[in-house]
């Protein structure tokens, strides 16, 4: 990690909210357009959405799933690379020794593989008369966190569901995180009730930004995503959001704020370790 007098203060974050199709190369083209115009635009770090290459169901996950490296991370890289950017692969359905994960991939600005995160929570639920969705029916879970760094700061990798385990943000905090981005598609029950409650609330708890990147919302789909792609600030601001059609959302992360409302509100030192703590069991 760079020395705090070295970081830059500020940076661009983009958040690409995609109209999700049911070709997975036209989804990877206009991923991939986006990617450039969100680069045009001035962002140094740029989010896809959840199963950003793949429609969203248990019935898909087999069928669009691929190994990483494979067809769709090869077009991230490249794009990552061809724009200079820090590019969070939202997340695709990843096939490796015969397991299906739902796994983000995130590349640096020369292309390169920085980190590989699976979705940990997987999104089981069941809500009578609203919606029930099993996960687990295809996929598996992954065992690991994941953060990388970049000239402004540490970012810390969630999926979706993860976000309303707050152990997770607890613990991406006390490693040094001070942005949290989950690539993530609430629907259209729990994304009314919980979507913004959910970022504010990580964002408040542990004083960061918090970003979530949305599919854009298709009525026609099985599983039809609520949108709002947002940024989250360390006040717990929504400080950009979008609405339910496919865009791109920007937010100036102000690190100089985050220190300020740190020092203000000193909760990291005053937390009472002697009583309580939120512990990780991996590295």
């Amino acid at each position: 990690m760079l020395p705090r007098g070295r970081a830059m203060a500020t940076f661009r974050l983009a958040l690409i909210q995609l109209q999700v199709s049911s070709i997975k190369s036209e989804n990877l083209a206009r991923a991939c357009g986006l990617v450039r115009e969100a680069a045009r635009q001035g962002a140094k770090v740029v989010s896809l959405p959840e199963c950003f290459n793949s429609p969203y169901g248990t019935k898909y996950f087999p069928e669009y799933a691929e190994k990483i490296p494979g067809e769709s991370t090869q077009k991230l890289s490249e794009v990552a690379k061809e724009c200079s950017v820090y590019l969070i692969g939202g997340s695709i359905p990843e096939e490796d020794a015969g397991k299906l994960y739902n796994t983000c991939a995130v590349f640096g600005p020369d292309g390169t593989l920085l980190v590989k995160y699976r979705k940990l929570h997987l999104f089981d639920i069941d809500i009578p008369g609203k919606i029930t969705f099993h996960e687990s029916k295809t996929l598996t879970p992954g065992d690991s966190f994941s953060t990388f760094d970049t000239p402004y700061c540490r970012v810390g990798l969630g999926i979706c569901y993860d976000m309303r385990f707050a152990e997770l943000a607890q613990i991406y905090a006390q490693r040094g995180c001070q942005l949290l981005v989950y690539p993530a598609a609430f629907n259209m029950t729990t994304g009314p009730a919980h979507w913004e409650l959910l970022q504010r609330g990580r964002a408040v708890d542990n004083q960061l930004y918090v970003a979530t990147a949305s599919p854009a919302r298709d009525e026609q789909a099985s599983y039809v995503a609520w949108g709002h792609s947002t940024v989250v600030s360390p006040w717990g601001e929504v400080v950009a959001k979008a609405g339910a059609e496919e865009t791109v959302v920007y937010s100036d992360i102000d690190l100089k704020k985050l220190a300020e409302i740190r020092q203000q509100i000193p909760i990291f030192s005053q937390k009472r370790s002697d009583l309580y703590a939120v512990e990780a069991k991996k590295p």
